[in-house]
Order: C-alpha cells, then structure tokens, then sequence
C-alpha cells in the first residue's frame, strides 16, 4: 500500500533512519534516506587540527587525480558523479552510517521524517500496471473530492498513467505538489459506464508516523509507532491522551519494524513513562564537544501502570533507545527479538552545492551503559547481511542461539542482568512464524492480488458489510475456502500459475490478510490492525504479560 511521500526538506540538524528489514532489499535510495539517526542539535563543523599535513596532502593527491581523468582520460567522463562515487567509498571505511547524499537525492532523502506534505491525500497500489486507490485519506482533498477505493486512475492532467508502466515514484511526481494547485484525475469506477473527470485540489497531508491506537478491552491500549518523524511526539501524547480518557491503565506499545528517526522525539517519549530525573540515554564523541546526557524531567502522561514494548529485528537507533532506557530502568516488559543494533549518531552537514554529508560523530548508549551498535569490522557488505545470518543461524526462532559475551554484561536499576554490543534483547522472547510462507504466497504478495481481491471483494459485498457493526465482522466473518479458491483462480488469470500445496500452507496467513484488508476498507485503518493482532502470536504474548499483575515474569523484573 502506498501513500504519496512527503517532499519537505531535512533541516541540517535533523535525524534520518535506516529500514532494517531483513526480507525484502530494498532501493538503494531508500536504504541511504534510512541509513542515519542523527543527534539533534549537533554543533557547526569544525576541521581538526590533528593531522593537518596528512588532510592537505590528501586533498592534494585526490584533486590532482580527478584533474587528470577529467582531462587526459580517453572518453568523457562526468567529473561529478565520479567525485560523489568516490566519497561514497570512503566513507564506507568509517562505519555502515557515514553517508553521502548528492544533491539531487537529499530532498527526496530527507521526506520520510517529515509529518506532513502537499499532494491529494490517497492510498494507492499498482495493480496489473493500473494505479488503483485503496483509500483516499479521512477528510483530505480526494475524499472531499469523491474518489472511492476500487477508483481506477486512467490519466492526471491529460496524461495517461494507466498501461505505461509508471513506477510508484513516478505517480507519486504526478499527484503531489504544492497545496492550492488542482489536478484533474481521469477515473474509472464499478457500475459506470464511461470515465469519469475528477478535479482535485492540494492541501497539506498529515504523515503520521501513530499508525493506530485503540483499546484492546476497557483497560489496555495499543499504540503502534511506526518510525519518529517531526510529529511523532505530539501524534503520540494525543493518542495516550484518547485513550486514557477511554479508561486506559495498562499500555502495549509496538516499536516492531520501527527504523528510528528523530532522537528527541524518542527521548520526550520515554519522559512520558519514567517518572523522577532519570538518565535516558547519552552519548560519546570524539572530545568533549559531542557529548550530550538527557534525563527525564516532566511529569509524564503513563508513569504507572503496566507497559509492555514489543520489539523485533527491525527495531532500530531511535527505537532501540526508546526501549533500552525502559528496560534499564525496568519500567516495561521488553516483548518480540532483538533488535537491529543501531547505536552512532550522525551530524547532518550542508555541501555547497546542496548535497549533505551525515558523518558518525558520537556513539550512545542506555542509562545501564549499554552501547548498542552491533560490530562492523567485517565490512559494509558483511554489516548488511546481518539479520540473513541471524536467521540462517536460528536466532530468530529460538532464543538459545543468541550469545552474549560476559564482558557485555550490564545491570538494570533493579539488578537485573541486560547485554549490550548488538542490540536489545527482550525479555520474553517470541520466535518467529514462517510456517505459513510458501513461493507461492510470495508470488500472490508480489503481484499486488492478495490486495487487489480484498478490495473487489469489498466493493461486491459492501452494502452488507457496512449494515454490520465492526464488533460483528471481527466475530462472525470467515474467510472460507471458497474465496481462497477464487483468489487463486485470479492469480492464475494474472500469471501465478495454482499452487495447492503452497496455497494450503499459507491459507492461515491468507485468511487473515485477506479480512483485515477487506476490514480496512470497510470500517477504517483500526479495524485492520485489529484484525492482524487477534492472530499475532507476538500480541498475544504481550497482552498476557500486561495484563497479568502476577505474571511471574512481570514479578521476576525485581528478581532477576
């Protein structure tokens, strides 16, 4: 599911993230826009004077090189692009986080952490090389405009989209752009005959980075997080806020798959929690200059009551600080796998010529003392394939094959025995479920049909799913083996040759998605998280250990 991105750029003393999952690589512009979790409020660059002979002559030798190649080399060459590949290289001697971002990328680069952008305000998938909406967003421009999902896109502003072979970057260069400007979408709709012309005007679009927050019964809630964007903090304090007037005494927060983001609006989080003056995290540079400590230090909106943080492998910088100061200062049960173990802080500088340099200049670590960052001596390639070795080894499937040196070994307030070197480690382990994965589930994920059924199903049957109340699909709606054999007849039609054996291995997972998706479009984005979390084996784990006050394990944090 895609929304359109934001375009704001990155302040120069603003943090970006890296996305750590480990199942898909994603483009390399995405893995750099990701790469770094910056440290607010970093000082202005000064040069050192330690090897100033060394710096000069470096310079020296490499200006002299690119004069020659530029001049004497016998085909053209771009002097530019060959300067940016080689500071690339270089700073990949430092550390996996060191990045270089020219400047025609940087914009693009720094839009994931920003809350809000210009553009229509739609959800939308390519499927069979149509952009089809899933959603327009709640009271934005395509709302207010008409568009409903299953709305087919055919042309923007004449131009045709559908057939071409746009990419979701592409699409998304078509229906941005600044707020007050129209553009006019050519549409599609089930039940009408012809196309239909639909005028839509931009506006700001919010960008939360809350994905959800319900209550779970009429005493706990869940809050997703799904990265700490400019606007996480006070998305966050509102949907606490909500929920507490809802009656909320025990909370699940879910970090899972968050990549991290702005450092302070993690810290500012963890304030919420830990009540006192308490050290949430610091950080180490070379000198004195980059050394920073940050305590709690307000009254916080969730200072008792049962927490529980769910965290996995693709828990990261930000993320990982936000857990590893409630797990030293055993204020929450750490639920899920380790995390990725992303422990440098980066400062932003501006280049003249509008690219930026994100340089490591510090390491931080949680109030226990933990550093975090997990080794990189083997090389960028070999940093990168960290989480497939994690997998190849069994890590994450059985907590016994996760090995910590004793040199490692740190202690929580209250004694408890926590590592450092290579993430957070939580404290009740939950392997992970692949046993419903099959090719064939990936094929049907791939080519966008898992979706693309649930949204047809919606609309075929829409009349009698909105006459039901949610509290009634989520007890009484199946998804039978009829509509599992349907989606695998349209995956036939599309090019996904049947697969009974695959199809029968992921049928649980497919019933599943299926629901939420047709729950997502039905009754909202709630509804289908949901949907997912009555069959999360991680959520279950959670909801069990904070709402147990005599859970040995909830006692044992004291114990340990």
């Amino acid at each position: 599911m895609t929304t359109e991105p934001n375009d704001s750029p990155l302040p120069a003393s603003e943090p970006t993230p890296r996305n750590f999952r480990w199942q898909v690589r994603q483009p390399w512009l995405l893995g750099l826009m990701l790469a770094c979790g910056i440290l607010l409020g970093a000082n202005p660059f000064r040069p050192s004077d330690q090897n100033p002979d060394l710096t000069a002559r470096g310079y020296l030798k490499f200006k002299e090189i690119l004069s020659y190649v530029d001049r004497d080399y016998v085909d053209s060459v771009n002097a530019e692009e060959l300067s940016d590949y080689a500071i690339s290289r270089m700073l990949e001697r430092l550390d996996p986080h060191s990045v270089f971002i020219p400047a025609k990328q940087q914009q693009q680069a720094s839009s994931f952490l920003q809350s809000d952008y210009d553009g229509i305000g739609v959800e939308f998938n390519l499927f069979r090389d149509t952009v089809t909406v899933v959603a327009p967003l709640s009271e934005g421009p395509a709302e207010q405009a008409g568009l409903q999902p299953g709305d087919r896109i055919l042309a923007v502003n004449g131009q045709r989209v559908s057939g071409v072979h746009l990419t979701t970057e592409q699409m998304f260069g078509k229906l941005r752009g600044p707020r007050g400007t129209s553009v006019t979408l050519q549409i599609t709709r089930r039940g009408l005959a012809r196309p239909l012309n639909v005028q839509v005007t931009r506006n700001r679009i919010s960008n939360a980075s809350v994905d959800v927050a319900y209550m779970v019964d009429n005493q706990t809630g869940y809050i997703k997080v799904s990265r700490f964007a400019s606007g996480t903090y006070d998305e966050f304090k509102s949907a606490l806020g909500d929920l507490r007037r809802q009656g909320l005494t025990r909370l699940v927060l879910d970090l899972r798959g968050n990549p991290g983001g702005y450092l302070d609006r993690a810290t500012k989080m963890a304030d919420e929690f830990i009540g006192g003056t308490k050290k949430i995290v610091y950080t180490d540079g070379k000198g004195d200059q980059y050394d920073t400590q940050t305590f709690s230090r307000v009254a916080g909106e969730f200072e008792e009551g049962s927490l529980v943080v769910m965290v996995d492998e693709g828990s990261a910088s930000a993320a990982e600080v936000l857990a590893g100061a409630l797990q030293d200062h055993d204020r929450a049960v750490l639920v899920g796998r380790r995390t990725f173990g992303k422990g440098l802080v980066q400062q932003p500088i501006a280049l003249n010529d509008g690219s930026e340099l994100r340089l490591t200049i510090a390491r931080y670590y949680t109030p226990s003392g933990r550093s975090i960052q997990k080794s990189y001596r083997g090389g960028l390639g070999e940093y990168e394939k960290d989480l497939q070795n994690r997998l190849r080894h069994g890590e994450l499937f059985h907590a016994d094959s996760i090995h910590f040196a004793d040199s490692l070994k740190f202690r929580t307030a209250h004694g408890r025995t926590v590592y450092g070197g290579g993430g957070i480690m939580p404290d009740l382990f939950v392997p992970r479920d692949t046993s419903a994965y099959s090719a064939y589930y990936t094929r049907l994920q791939s080519n966008n049909l898992v979706r693309e059924f649930a949204l047809t199903y919606y609309q075929e049957h829409k009349d009698e799913l909105e006459a039901l109340r949610f509290e009634q699909f989520r007890e009484t709606f199946k998804i039978g083996d009829a509509q599992l054999q349907q989606l695998a007849a349209r995956a036939a039609q599309n090019g996904v040759p049947a697969d009974a054996a695959g199809l029968r291995r992921s049928s649980p997972l497919l019933r599943t998605q299926l629901k939420a998706l047709i729950a997502r479009n039905a009754y909202g984005k709630p509804a289908y998280f949901q949907v997912l979390n009555q069959d999360d084996a991680e959520m279950q784990q959670a909801l069990k250990a904070v709402q147990e006050p005599n859970n040995p394990v909830m006692l044992g944090l004291l114990e340990k």
